[in-house]
């Protein structure tokens, strides 16, 4: 196990308020939980085996409670992860310099609070069944191939574009990000560890402050908190990251 820069028990509790916001609106956490690994000294075989753990964990307890509520459609989700769930595989299987770790990591947490803060249009796209069908293809796999190799679950991008291809409500494409997530991450899990091997015991904190933390997000998500509001606050969590793994990618780069 890398020496991480704070007590594994704090970095537990700060995981279980990302994966509680992160939860509320039908999504992993995985971008945060790798952006504070990173942030923190993890070395970069581990940080993509625990992100994609915990993003597992957590979308499986949002994807239940979503569809509990009746907000998940298979119909709307199944075009992104014909695409995603091998690119995921693929992604999994790779093994990035660590100077190139961070970068990748670096633009999807960039792109992902852009997309948060500048939402941009909101209208449905005029796109005919055949280019959305297409479009969700490409998309899927370029999130899958991400995912595997960042640890990024994919979800932070997917639920702003199925409300702009008018595919789904906000409820709805919160519940089909939680199962985006939860397929590629495990499509991505079972690559890494086919081809990267590390004792996931020793980070059992973190995964029990993300269980909790998500159970607790998913349950008040589904039921009472606006999408909005959560939005906002996983935005600031995004731009807290961005500049400091900005300042570890450049110390990485010295």
């Amino acid at each position: 196990m890398t020496e991480l820069a704070i007590p594994l028990s704090l970095l537990a509790v700060i995981f279980a308020l990302v994966a509680f916001f992160y939860a509320s609106v039908g999504l992993g956490g995985g971008s945060s939980y790798t952006a504070l690994l990173a942030i923190f000294g993890a070395g970069t075989a581990v940080i993509p085996m625990v992100s994609l753990t915990l993003n597992v964990l957590v979308t499986t307890i949002g994807s239940i409670v979503f569809l509990l509520h009746r907000h998940g459609r298979l119909r709307l989700i199944a075009p992104f992860l014909i695409s995603s769930i091998p690119m995921s595989y693929v992604g999994g299987m790779l093994h990035l310099p660590k100077t190139l770790f961070y970068l990748v990591l670096l633009v999807s947490l960039a792109f992902a609070a852009l997309r948060i803060y500048f939402p941009g249009k909101t209208k449905p796209l005029a796109l005919s069944d055949r280019g959305k069908f297409i479009l969700a293809i490409v998309s899927g796999a370029i999130l899958g191939l991400v995912a595997g190799i960042a640890g990024i679950g994919g979800g932070v991008y997917l639920v702003p574009l199925i409300i702009i291809l008018g595919l789904g409500s906000a409820k709805e494409a919160a519940a089909c990000g939680a199962f985006f997530i939860w397929a590629n991450s495990v499509a991505g899990l079972a690559a890494r560890l086919q081809y990267h091997s590390i004792d996931l015991a020793v980070y059992m904190p973190l995964i029990i402050g993300a269980v909790v933390g998500g159970m607790a997000g998913s349950i008040l998500g589904a039921g009472r908190f606006e999408p909005q509001t959560m939005q906002k606050i996983l935005g600031t969590i995004l731009v807290v990251a961005i500049i400091f793994l900005t300042r570890k990618l450049a110390v990485a780069m010295i």
